[in-house]
């Protein structure tokens, strides 16, 4: 499709404007040259963005078992509290918005409930900011107790590829370890990289291969004794919520994705947001403000002490992302938490167990959340990859699953159903899956040719992200 700038023709717009009743003055400082912007009418750039969004593919829109990523349907009550004036219109310093604080205040308690923990920050804007933050928490600990020598953080080859980056910007050394053949920690490699220098652990539970790691107490108690702390990436929350706490694993920290578990939208790049809770022993690190109760029950938001780590975003983050995530956990009440983990890995259970005997599953008992399929088979016999593969299932209306992660599994594709798909949804999906299998079999070089339906068909992605196109050119 065209671009708005291929749209544009000159003298066109959707707007008059009455002229200029008072004498024009140019500005000391104009730019060297001509300002390009696309000039269109309100028809064109309708029809251009109807357009985009018919090529977009969205849960609205089918099935969406991107693993990892727990793309479930966010309710419209949600948009409809967020939308709220009291709430939409308010400028981030009216301090004395006190509705607004009670927002944030009693979404730390639901979430300090849910998690374990004592305290939290809203501040971080997305998860791995979330990651970032929690990880300065760790260091700024070890800093004021007097061991700046613990620089590394253990990081497990099953963990989510943002856990090392995440580390590495904060100045911490990655220790990788690898898995059992459980899938799980290799308790003995994780022994033998705890010593000294150790400031902490990442991990996440369940995990990416979606397995709860039995041994989650051991490994906590393993680090702690060593003198680290325990960093739990909450990307996989969605199946554990209301059953078991990170804090009573044994973490000192953890990130939440809100626009993940807790139902508010997730694509389109945002907006996100990856708050932080903790420990009360690391509470005075957090960054931004605490809101704290007046003897008369009012509420105010106090600065955090010396100890602090500053803050790592503006005011109070994506404050409209914790009021959709805080009407939803109303909406689902104390007995409707639980219901959605038990229903997503409900989900994730019956879906693996349709392809079971097709595909090759990496998790061969009961998984959580999500499951991991190998295609290295198909690979070597056919030459059809997961890529082949996951591009097929978009000729019937299914977004691809997550592909080629995690790294330790070859030929991966990780499938995340989410507990808001019907068993209708899960019964096509998996007809589907089967039937690209089959096609795989019978034609597999028409497989390196997918999806043959779709608006776009298979872009040529190495040229692309070697040689991307990120701007519009002009002659003048």
């Amino acid at each position: 499709m065209k671009t708005l700038f291929e749209r544009s023709v000159a003298g066109r717009c959707c707007t008059v404007l009455p002229t200029c009743d008072v004498e024009y003055k140019a500005p000391a400082v104009q730019r060297e040259k001509k300002l390009h912007l696309p000039e269109l009418s309100e028809t064109d750039i309708s029809r251009h963005y109807t357009e985009l969004a018919k090529q977009t593919f969205g849960v609205n829109d089918g099935f969406y078992p991107l693993g990892s990523c727990t793309m479930k349907y966010n309710p419209k009550i949600n948009e409809v509290t967020a939308a709220l004036p009291g709430f939409a219109e308010i400028h981030p310093l009216q301090d004395h918005a006190e509705g607004c604080l009670k927002v944030l205040k009693t979404a730390e308690e639901y979430l300090c409930e849910i998690t374990g923990m004592d305290a939290m920050t809203f501040q971080p804007a997305a998860g791995a900011h979330g990651e970032l933050t929690g990880l300065m928490l760790i260091k700024r600990y070890h800093e004021l107790n007097g061991h700046p020598e613990r620089r590394k953080i253990i990081v497990p080859d099953s963990a989510h590829g943002t856990n090392p980056a995440s580390s590495a910007m904060c100045g911490f050394t990655v220790v990788n370890i690898p898995s059992a053949e459980d899938g799980c920690v290799d308790l003995e490699k994780l022994k033998e990289a705890c010593g000294e220098d150790t400031a902490g652990l990442m991990l996440t539970n369940p995990n990416t291969l979606g397995i709860f790691d039995r041994n989650i107490r051991e490994i906590t108690r393993i680090v702690h004794e060593a003198g680290g702390l325990c960093y739990y990436d909450g990307a996989n929350l969605n199946a554990v919520m209301g059953i078991v706490r990170p804090g009573d694993m044994g973490f000192d920290c953890i990130h939440l994705n809100l626009h993940k578990s807790f139902s508010t939208p997730h694509g389109g790049g945002g907006p996100g947001s990856g708050p932080v809770g903790c420990k009360s022993f690391l509470e005075p690190y957090l960054p931004g403000e605490k809101i704290v109760s007046e003897e008369d029950g009012t509420l105010k938001a106090e600065p955090r002490d010396e100890r602090s780590i500053g803050a790592v975003r503006s005011f109070r983050g994506n404050f409209l992302v914790v009021v959709k995530a805080l009407t939803y956990l109303i909406t689902l009440g104390k007995e409707g938490v639980p219901q959605v983990a038990e229903n997503a890995v409900l989900n994730a259970n019956y879906l693996k167990h349709l392809l079971e005997g097709t595909y090759e599953t990496v998790n061969k008992g009961v998984c959580m959340h999500e499951f991991v399929l190998t295609l290295e088979g198909m690979k070597k016999e056919t030459g059809v990859s997961a890529m082949d593969i996951a591009k097929a299932l978009q000729d019937h209306g299914i977004h691809p699953p997550t592909m080629y992660f995690p790294l330790n599994v070859h030929e991966a594709l990780m499938i995340e159903p989410t507990e808001t798909e019907s068993r209708e949804t899960l019964d096509a999906a998996a007809e589907a899956f089967l039937s690209v299998y089959a096609q795989a079999k019978a034609d597999p070089e028409q497989m390196h040719h997918t999806p043959l339906h779709s608006p776009i068909s298979r872009p040529d992605e190495v040229t692309a992200a070697r040689h991307p196109v990120l701007r519009q050119t002009f002659d003048d």
